[in-house]
Order: structure tokens, then C-alpha cells, then sequence
């Protein structure tokens, strides 16, 4: 290697991108991930499920479709019904709901969340298949039906 080699570094972000591009020849949908705070595992509950679900059915504005909480995270595709609430807001708007219920194990939400805008229809079906996995990998269940926080709350046509 000669000596004035230096590789290439990745600098990556430090924080996720904020706003998605709503384009009108095209579904937007968002694959979403939300964390917990210091990865704390307490969303992985029933009582938090059904709270969750209770909360993301009480607003129109984005609607989710496929949906996975693992023990630390939550994975979501989403699109919007309204071009005046920006993800971010409605992302805060549940979270802060979901935090006035005051659940007994319920813990804090790490404040930042990752999104990504689906490009093709491809995208969906490629990481729905791969988030599904996310309990097997993690050695919480033999087979993906078997996590029972999980589920499709709408479907999001391309």
C-alpha cells in the first residue's frame, strides 16, 4: 500500500435527514423506525401494543400500514393524508399521546427517529420481509407469525 494511502471513509450522519418529498406522480410512503430511549426494552407489551394502534387510529393525518414493535424499536411504513402535518409533527403528536397515558412500564422515546421515502413498490415488499425477520434474528420467536407484536393497520397502495 503506498505510503499516502488513505481509505475512504464513510462520514454517514450524525442525525437523520428531516421531510420527506411528497411527489404527486407517486405514492409516498415512509418506512419509519422509532427508538426508545437508551434502547430500553418495554415496547414489546400488550397493553403497549394496543395503546399504540388506539393512537395511530385516532388521527388521519399519516396512516400506517404494516407495523413491527420489537422489545427497543418500532418499524412502520406510513403515508400521509394531510400535506399540512409533516412527519416529524406526527410522529410527535403520538408519541407525546402514548406518553400522557402514563403507562405503568412504558419508558421515554429517544427524541430523534430514522425515516426513508419508499421509491418503488419493490422497496415495501423487500423490507417488510426483512423487518418481519427482526424477532427470529433476535432469538425471540422460531418463526415471524409467531411475534405477536406486529400488524397491518391499513393498506398502502403503490
Amino acid at each position: 500500500m503506498p505510503p499516502d494511502y488513505a481509505p475512504f471513509e464513510e462520514p454517514g450522519r450524525k442525525h437523520p435527514a428531516r421531510g420527506v418529498l411528497i411527489s404527486s406522480d407517486q405514492p409516498t410512503i415512509v418506512f419509519l423506525t422509532v427508538c426508545t430511549q437508551d434502547r430500553q426494552p418495554w415496547l414489546a407489551k400488550q397493553n403497549v401494543h394496543d395503546a399504540l394502534k388506539k393512537i395511530w387510529l385516532s388521527t388521519d393525518t399519516w396512516i400506517v400500514g404494516d407495523y413491527l414493535l420489537m422489545p427497543d424499536h418500532i418499524h412502520l411504513f406510513c403515508a400521509h393524508r394531510d400535506l399540512n402535518v409533516t412527519l416529524q409533527r406526527w410522529v410527535s403528536y403520538w408519541k407525546r399521546e402514548f406518553s400522557c397515558l402514563h403507562l405503568p412500564e412504558a419508558g421515554e422515546w429517544l427524541r430523534n427517529f430514522w425515516d426513508t421515502r419508499l421509491r418503488r413498490s419493490e422497496n415495501y415488499t423487500q423490507k417488510w420481509n426483512y423487518v418481519r425477520e427482526n424477532p427470529v434474528r433476535a432469538g425471540l420467536v422460531k418463526q415471524p407469525d409467531d411475534w405477536p407484536f406486529q400488524g397491518r393497520m391499513n393498506i398502502l397502495p403503490w
